[in-house]
C-alpha cells in the first residue's frame, strides 16, 4: 500500500494496482473501493464494525458531503444485495450507495440535485 494523496491509496493485490480512498477519523472511517462504499471504527482498539439499524430497519447515509445525482429507487421497491440504490458525486468522484442485503426500501429522503452532509439519512430498508 503506497499514499498517494490525502487520504488516496494506491493498494497492489496479486499484480493488480487499486485505488482506494478513505475519509474520516480511525473510529468512523467510510473507505471506498472498487464501487462499494465501507465504513467502519477502523483505530486498533477495535475490530468491530460499525452498522446502523434499528427495529429492523436499515439507514443507508452519506459518507461525506455530496451531491445526489441519481436515484434508481421508490419506496415499495425490492433490492438485492449490492443493487446500486442512489449515486453521489463528491470531489469529482461518483460514490455509488449500494444496499448491504436484500430487503425493501421503506423510504427515500433526499431528491436527485439535493446537496447532503455526511451522515444525512438517504434511504431506509426494511428486510
Amino acid at each position: 500500500m503506497t499514499r498517494i494523496g490525502d487520504g488516496v491509496y494506491r493498494v497492489e493485490i496479486d499484480g493488480r494496482a487499486e485505488t482506494v480512498y478513505v475519509a474520516g477519523p480511525a473510529h468512523d472511517r467510510w473507505v471506498f473501493w472498487d464501487g462499494r462504499v465501507f465504513r467502519g471504527d477502523f483505530s486498533p482498539s477495535s475490530s468491530r464494525r460499525k452498522v446502523e439499524a434499528a427495529a429492523g430497519q436499515l439507514t443507508l447515509s452519506a459518507p461525506m458531503p455530496a451531491t445526489v445525482v441519481a436515484i434508481s429507487v421508490k419506496r415499495g421497491d425490492r433490492v438485492s444485495k449490492n443493487q446500486v440504490v442512489m449515486l453521489l458525486e463528491a470531489m469529482k468522484m461518483e460514490l455509488p450507495i449500494r444496499a448491504p442485503h436484500e430487503g425493501v426500501v421503506s423510504d427515500v429522503h433526499v431528491r436527485e440535485g439535493q446537496l447532503v452532509d455526511a451522515d444525512a439519512r438517504l434511504v431506509e430498508l426494511a428486510p
